[in-house]
């Protein structure tokens, strides 16, 4: 399927100040010499300040050895399972961080969530956190679920690795997911796209000479042409139905065009998102920016679609 657009309008006012606000912050961050405890302690204090959507049952748990959060909507569809991997560059970003956008994710698609505390970098560089993934996806196999029945997620770090783990399974002759719903992944760490210079004047966040700094922290140099670090190196055949939503002003814009054209020309099923004058993982801002909700509710029903009984 095609690249689509959301309607081509201009901006709400609520995601323009949003953006504006956020731009301000990542100026400040010096990707260099960031303190990456400080950054993990802020960023876990600031999602546990916001609260999951009502109506979605939060607990603890341990799967595969690893720290985990169930996010189950009430009336979730029984024998379901959205696996969702957390973004945060590979070395940000756990349950806390990510509770409020995934439990409002799961509530749309009336699916219950399981977020799994994979193991960080650089204490614990590649391919730790994509074994850790397939171990969880294991031990939900073991559990009882039909490998059709757990479906993946996963934002910005989280995305790409959701589809590294599906090339793992992929060489283990494992069974694949159902499906996966990517929400602006990072998918090429050697940073070759080609809006990396396009849409660096309007990304409100991110710089391209950023990349290669941040990437060190997961992977060697030696190591980002790797299909399994960079999915856009990838043979994507045999994969799952792909979803991917993306924002218009994000450098990160040709890794998820990149895959969508590689898993079309394989053969695949892939329906991509781009979102105008939005930015990376905008749908994180959902209880403020209307945009953010449409993508959610967007994505909602693209899980319904899959997660029929």
């Amino acid at each position: 399927m095609a690249a689509k657009s959301s309607d081509a309008k201009k901006a709400s006012l609520p995601a323009r100040i949003v953006r504006a606000v956020t731009s301000v912050y990542f100026d400040l961050i010096d990707a260099e010499s960031a303190n990456v405890q400080r950054s993990r302690r802020r960023l876990d204090i600031l999602g546990r300040l916001i609260p999951p959507a009502g109506g979605v049952e939060v607990s603890r748990t341990a799967l595969a050895g690893l720290s985990a959060e169930w996010l189950i909507p009430s009336g979730a569809t029984a024998g379901k399972v959205l696996l969702y991997l957390h973004g945060g560059a590979f070395v940000l970003g756990s349950a806390h961080s990510h509770r409020h956008m995934v439990s409002y994710l799961a509530r749309a698609g009336n699916i219950a969530a399981l977020m799994p505390e994979y193991r960080l970098a650089p204490e614990h560089p590649f391919p730790a956190a994509i074994d850790d993934a397939v171990r969880v996806f294991d031990a939900l196999i073991a559990d009882g679920y039909a490998s059709s029945d757990i479906l993946f997620g996963g934002d910005s770090a989280g995305g790409g690795l959701a589809v590294a783990t599906m090339l793992k399974l992929k060489r283990q002759d494992k069974p694949m997911p159902g499906a996966a719903f990517l929400l602006s992944p990072w998918l090429d760490l050697s940073a070759s796209g080609e809006t990396m210079q396009s849409r660096e004047a309007h990304d409100p966040w991110f710089n391209a000479a950023d990349i290669p700094i941040v990437a060190r922290y997961y992977c060697r140099e030696d190591e980002v042409t790797d299909p399994l670090v960079s999915p856009v190196y990838a043979d994507v055949s045999g994969l799952p139905p792909v979803h991917i939503q993306v924002g218009n002003d994000e450098i990160l814009l040709s890794d998820a065009t990149r895959l969508a054209d590689k898993l079309r020309d394989a053969g695949g099923e892939v329906d991509i998102e781009v979102f105008e004058e939005m930015w990376h993982v905008f749908q994180a801002f959902l209880l403020v920016v209307p945009e953010s909700r449409e993508a959610i509710d967007r994505l909602g029903a693209a899980i319904r679609r899959v997660n029929r009984p």
